[in-house]
């Protein structure tokens, strides 16, 4: 059993919770520019003075309400600035958040709010307001309870946000006072359902404490990130994730202003007109950015000199880990050459398209595959990989501009101790834990050991405290043959290939691992113009005998990584992908191993026949 701990930086007050910092934010300088809102003519600052007055007049609109501390509002949203801003009127007003993503359905609504007891919802628009009234009209439980739903957008009808601020004119500053100073640090802030990668989600009280003491000894833990002139970041990950959520308290706290956008549709434009200092990012993003990258070069007819660069960037920071580890000197001189050389031609251009001004980035949410994480440092963009999940309120380890290792998901943040157990099992105690699933004792029981939550992730502690994931361990496949094999790095391997969508490895209690892979439409788009070739459907493509080919090279790439008897003999190519929709991803866009073996157990069964 291996353990290493990193002592906590910044302590805060029993008495004082999340509003606390945003009330200091804005005595410290009522003029800083908290938040930008992007509208028609550009981005638009929102000094901290005018948030603040924003989020008070929400908050005394529910106040008038008749919203108790204590009571738990939804908020059913894409990521935006609205988002924020009701956040934190329901702490102001003395309530519990509580995140739905945007692409849930009814019945996951439902339950959402049957659980977690919801009195009140504020749904994006149109489109989220009808789905729960349709969701209240099938369940006379929750019509009779709630009281009432609040649009975001500024289209629509009242009950809006200006009309809920309306509403509030009336109730005192000192009634606000008595709401938001009522809760403490143990209190809960937000009730997060977790994505639901088997049965229903399950509700983690996320308290005050967890969300103010990770923002505060986040910031003094990574002040080259957050406590640089013009610190600034753009938020494009859904708040209903605890990471985005977790993120935005600590931009909060260290002053960056954030902007938000509301997905992947628009991201590079927004990051090119807000041009972030730094950027919370997940895996898939990296991948997206690099495979476009190569796929621009083919069609210039640069692939050679893109390989070239790659490979390049990938050698010079590969030569700067060894030498933070004390094996090496650093790039040698023809790889100093080669970079100079490429970082004009290429990885300014790379830069550029992140908005040009990005000096860090933070890999969260799943594994990073370390050849991306080294491109990208390599490029002039470094990547600080961390981890952690909903119930430790998202980071518990990350790695520092000082202290990276990559293909690790670094040290613990302060505050906190990592210990591997016997089996291999990730166990976490610290300023992040959350207090406990929501009504489910039994869950809880299960949860902790020795006052440590247990994560259910494999991984290892080196001697100098960085953790490396190396699985899951409900994810663990055993083989007919007895052999123990972690499908996640073949998965991730395998998913680096242009074509690849995703990929779930398979095979427990079966004689052989196989696997089961989708198709990326972009991928498959760009494969083939890079060919010459004439487009073809996703149905066909996973048909063509020279795309099973080039899938069977990233399989046997993969294989590389384990020993034989844990490598992936079959594949199969499936005509359709996984999406949330589909009920195969989570909303954070995890896999759901046990959706996808159930939905396409005919094809599993081929591979074996």
């Amino acid at each position: 059993m291996r353990e290493a701990s990193t002592e906590l930086l910044v302590e805060l007050d029993a008495d004082s919770n999340v509003t606390d910092l945003l009330l200091e934010r804005q005595a410290a300088n009522p003029a800083h520019a908290l938040y930008r809102r992007k509208g028609r003519n550009g981005w638009v600052d929102v000094p901290a003075q005018k948030f603040v007055q924003d989020v008070s007049a929400l908050a005394k609109g529910l106040i008038a309400g008749g919203l108790e501390p204590g009571d738990t509002v939804a908020v059913m949203s894409a990521t935006s600035y609205e988002w924020t801003l009701v956040d934190f009127a329901i702490w102001f007003a003395g309530g519990i958040t509580v995140p739905i993503y945007e692409t849930s359905s009814a019945s996951q609504v439902e339950w959402i709010l049957h659980d977690a007891g919801v009195r009140r919802v504020f749904a994006e628009d149109h489109t989220k307001v009808e789905l729960v009234m349709r969701v209240l009209a099938g369940s006379p439980l929750l019509r009779d309870r709630l009281v009432n739903v609040v649009r975001m957008d500024s289209d629509g009808d009242a009950p809006n946000l200006s009309s809920l601020a309306a509403a509030g004119a009336g109730v005192t500053d000192a009634e606000l006072e008595r709401h938001r100073s009522r809760a403490g640090l143990d209190d809960a802030a937000s009730l997060v359902y977790t994505s639901g990668t088997t049965g229903k989600p399950t509700g983690c009280e996320i308290t005050h404490g967890n969300f103010a003491l990770v923002a505060k000894n986040i910031v003094a833990f990574l002040p080259e990130l957050l406590l640089q002139e013009q610190a600034r970041t753009l938020m494009f990950l859904p708040l209903a994730h605890v990471l985005a959520r977790a993120v935005q308290v600590v931009c909060l706290t260290a002053g960056a202003t954030l902007g938000h956008s509301p997905g992947a549709a628009r991201l590079l434009e927004d990051l090119g007109s807000f041009r972030p200092t730094f950027l919370l990012v997940v895996p898939r993003i990296f991948e997206k950015v690099r495979s476009t990258a190569a796929h621009k070069a083919a069609v210039a007819g640069k692939s050679r000199l893109f390989s070239a660069a790659s490979a390049t960037a990938v050698e010079y920071s590969r030569a700067q880990d060894l030498k933070s580890r004390g094996e090496g000197g650093g790039p040698g001189l023809f790889c100093r050459i080669r970079h100079g050389i490429f970082d004009k031609l290429l990885y300014a251009r790379l830069r550029q398209a992140m908005g040009g001004h990005v000096g860090y980035t933070v890999s969260g949410a799943s594994p990073l595959n370390p050849e991306d994480a080294h491109f990208f440092r390599g490029a002039g963009i470094p990547v600080l990989e961390g981890y952690g999940l909903t119930e430790t309120t998202a980071p518990c380890t990350a790695n520092t501009p000082s202290r990276t290792r990559v293909g690790s998901v670094g040290i613990p943040i302060p505050g906190t101790t990592i210990r591997v157990a016997e089996d291999g099992e990730i166990l976490v105690k610290g300023i992040g834990v959350f207090r406990g699933y929501h009504g489910n004792q039994a869950a809880n029981a299960e949860a902790f050991v020795d006052g440590f939550f247990r994560t259910g992730d494999l991984g290892e502690l080196d001697p100098e405290g960085f953790l490396t994931i190396t699985g899951r361990k409900k994810d663990l496949l055993v083989t007919a043959g007895g052999k123990n094999v972690a499908p996640g790095p073949l998965e991730e391997k395998i998913r680096a290939h242009q074509l690849v969508g995703h990929a779930v490895v398979v095979g427990d209690g079966k004689p052989f691992i196989s696997a089961l892979v989708t198709l990326d439409p972009e991928g498959v788009a760009d494969w083939h113009s890079e060919r010459g070739l004439p487009p073809r459907s996703i149905s066909e493509a996973a048909a063509d005998p020279e795309v099973a080919a080039a899938l069977q090279e990233a399989v046997d790439q993969a294989n590389l990584l384990v020993s034989t008897a844990e490598s992936v003999r079959k594949f199969t190519v499936l005509d359709t992908g996984f999406t949330v929709e589909s009920g195969h991803l989570t909303p954070s866009l995890k896999v759901k191993r046990n959706a996808v073996v159930s939905d396409f157990e005919a094809e599993i069964a081929k591979l074996y026949s």
